[in-house]
């Protein structure tokens, strides 16, 4: 369905329990549909809206950052991002699905759109979960800034490969060090979080790694 001109992908059930939101890039549509079925081993039910971006670096990074690899810069638009999703993705879903008024809303994604997932819980208060599967929290100011700013969800799944931190990247090797510290400081405030690792690279089994985010994200933990 079109959504503000924007064509995103909705999946699963009316009046459902969970609404899950993930913002996706061109090369994840493909696996969409292996991820949502994935999520659907869950005994929740939920609505999942893929909403695509049409600049993965500028859309999602929550300043402006010079590039990391390759000559793309981060753009830092990440709060015209939430906007459309808090003023348009969100309402529009909750009418059209008779979605119920208190309706659990878990903001998820993977790599750059992790991150935006954490970073949108230090801007509103509207996500029960945050399921941040190998977010790019090596990104130049993240971590100082979340500390100025801590995130207010109340359930956070990270995860990690366990590669990841060994890339010869000197920027992006800290993914490993700031996620660890990350988990640390969310358990400290009383955040029910959890840190998963998984075996290789940051390309593996992308989207059963953000499906197995979003299941643990809509569990309740005690």
């Amino acid at each position: 369905m079109l959504i503000g001109n924007r064509p995103c992908r909705i999946y699963g059930e009316a009046h459902a329990e969970y609404l899950l939101l993930q913002m996706t890039g061109e090369h994840e549509l493909q696996s969409i549909d292996s991820e949502v079925a994935a999520i659907a081993q869950s005994a929740h039910q939920f609505l999942f809206a893929a909403i695509p971006v049409e600049n993965w670096n500028d859309a999602l990074s929550p300043w402006e950052a010079p590039a990391v690899w390759g000559k793309e810069s981060f753009g830092g638009n990440a709060a015209d991002t939430l906007r459309f999703l808090t003023e348009q993705v969100v309402p529009t879903l909750k009418q059209q699905f008779n979605l119920p008024e208190n309706v659990k809303i878990i903001l998820g994604g993977y790599s750059l759109a992790g991150l935006f997932a954490l970073w949108a819980s230090t801007q509103a208060n509207l996500f029960c979960g945050i399921a941040a599967a190998s977010p790019s929290v090596w990104f130049p100011g993240w971590m100082e800034f979340e500390q100025r700013h801590p995130m207010q969800a109340q359930h956070v799944y990270l995860s990690l490969g366990d590669k990841e931190e060994h890339t010869k990247n000197a920027v992006m090797a800290a993914v490993g060090d700031n996620i660890r510290t990350l988990h640390s400081r969310l358990i400290e405030r009383g955040a029910d979080c959890a840190l998963e690792w998984n075996s290789g690279g940051h390309f593996k089994d992308a989207d059963l790694r953000t499906a197995k985010a979003f299941r643990w994200a809509m569990e309740e933990h005690t």
